[in-house]
């Protein structure tokens, strides 16, 4: 695929991002873009490697090798290195709906399980597909598809999240009548509200949305099934239900002083912070604001990396984020070998942002939260720590175990608690009656997607527990072919 001495003539390349001292005073994408003969030369990198373990799409060690939608990268960047743009885009949304997403929010494993990544720096895969998808909608070539037939059947899709845009899309261009319900008052779920405008601008969801709306899928937004609604009207209203709900319970710091004020979890914050930036511009100050504050961020990954982001941006005092694991290695290890997904140090926006303001990197490895202190308003001021290290306890488990005499006193006027997620919330699974598996998720068997309950379907976080954006995307497509199936006894969805 591509030139066939392309990976030895050409480097990888990337187009620099915009200066992280000028980014962080406005909420636009700092993502560049390259010219048409720069990604050329970046397509044309493609081996024909034989086994293009960049879209095989497992899991190895527990974590993603390879692309979860089983994207045929060769094949589409084989037609970029040719010039055949369109073609390209065809390609493209053949396995992915919203490939505008995913090559802005994906952690690429596809590039982690690149052939030539064993030698030698991956193609730039992510790159190079949000090029195709947005020289498509420049062009005009991204139009409506509404079915040209309706089948009579009708699905609720419960969450308007990653999972449920596509298993919506899916299952309309299917023929069923799609209503997608959204308790937020905008759609998207964590496209929309959890990730940050700079990361993935809001304007680029809305579009697609407007799109799936012109194709004929109904959206309700303002709507939480199992309050404003009960969830057993859906069953009464519909012919199937998919539950796309996600793992929106946080997991919580259960420390002395967790009650001060200026304690949050991360998704108030974020959440907040975007719908007052699409309402008012942040006139409005429904936000929780970071200006001016000694802020900490508990927990690292994306989620972490956003809060760091949003309080640069919000002019924050102080920034420091506390990772309790150690700092990963600049290198693959011996016991993490290709392809499984690296696990090495990365500096994602928020870090290096960080870096340009403060002059390092805000991350501190291997400390542990102690308690909260608060100021005679019942404010949080400052923060207790203690430098821990790694042990088994008796039962061999992994425990961390806090060092004497590494006690130390952080001022903290916002603390973002960002420490991933538990599971999904309760009343919808309850109202019901979906089984639990012991993780507390939507008991339902991957590739089949069907709960205990006939006609009660799901997908996405709700079942598997918090992961990746693409691995919802990869559920929702899953269960859309197997409702097609359920409602019309056999099924042409892939």
């Amino acid at each position: 695929m591509g030139k066939p001495t392309g990976f030895m003539e050409y480097e990888r390349e990337l187009p620099a991002d915009r200066s992280p001292v000028e980014r962080v005073n406005d909420w636009g994408e700092f993502h560049q873009h390259f010219s048409e003969s720069k990604l050329q030369e970046q397509g044309g990198r493609c081996m024909d490697c034989g086994i293009p373990f960049c879209h095989t799409g497992t899991l190895i060690s527990g974590m993603a090798s390879g692309c979860p939608i089983n994207n045929l990268i060769p094949e589409w960047n084989d037609l970029v290195y040719r010039g055949l743009w369109r073609e390209a885009l065809e390609r493209l949304h053949k396995t992915n709906n919203f490939p505008e997403f995913t090559g802005r929010v994906c952690p690429a494993p596809c590039e982690g399980s690149c052939v030539l990544g064993i030698t030698n720096p991956p193609v730039t895969i992510k790159n190079l597909e949000c090029s195709i998808v947005d020289r498509g909608f420049a062009e005009g070539w991204v139009v409506p598809h509404p079915p040209e037939e309706r089948t009579g059947k009708k699905v609720a899709v419960v969450g308007s999240g990653p999972a449920g845009l596509s298993c919506a899309a899916q299952l309309n261009k299917a023929g069923h009548a799609v209503t997608v319900y959204e308790r937020a008052d905008r759609i998207g779920g964590l496209l929309m509200y959890g990730i940050p405008n700079m990361k993935l601008d809001k304007a680029i969801v809305q579009r697609r949305v407007d799109l799936m709306a012109q194709e004929g899928v109904t959206f309700v937004t303002n709507t939480a099934v199992g309050s404003d609604i009960p969830a057993a009207r859906l069953q009464e209203d519909f012919d199937a239900v998919v539950l796309c709900g996600g793992a929106t319970k946080p997991r919580d710091l259960p420390a002395e002083g967790r009650h001060l004020n200026g304690i949050h979890f991360a998704m108030e914050f974020l959440h907040a912070n975007t719908k007052s930036l699409l309402d008012s511009d942040h006139v409005d100050g429904a936000y929780i604001s970071a200006t001016d504050k000694n802020v900490i961020v508990i927990g690292g990954g994306d989620t972490g990396t956003d809060c760091v982001g949003t309080s640069l941006r919000h002019k924050c005092k102080t920034l420091t984020q506390f990772e309790i694991l150690p700092q990963p290695p600049l290198e693959r290890q011996p016991d993490n070998p290709w392809p499984e997904w690296p696990k090495i140090l990365r500096v994602d926006y928020g870090q290096e942002e960080a870096e340009a303001r403060f002059g390092a990197d805000p991350r501190i490895y291997l400390i542990q939260t102690e308690r909260f202190v608060g100021d005679a308003h019942g404010n949080v001021k400052e923060l207790h720590t203690v430098e821990i290290e790694w042990g088994k306890n008796e039962n061999g488990a992994f425990i961390p175990k806090p060092l004497s005499g590494t006690e130390k006193v952080w001022p903290a006027d916002l603390v973002l608690l960002a420490m991933g997620f538990l599971g999904p919330e309760d009343p919808v699974l309850e109202q019901l009656g979906v089984e639990r598996d012991p993780r507390s998720n939507a008991k339902a068997e991957y590739g089949r997607f069907q709960t205990n309950v006939g006609g009660v379907f799901a997908a996405g976080d709700i079942r598997r527990g918090q992961s990746l954006v693409v691995w919802a995307f990869n559920e929702g497509r899953g269960a859309a072919r197997e409702v097609d199936r359920y409602l019309m006894g056999s099924t042409e969805l892939p």
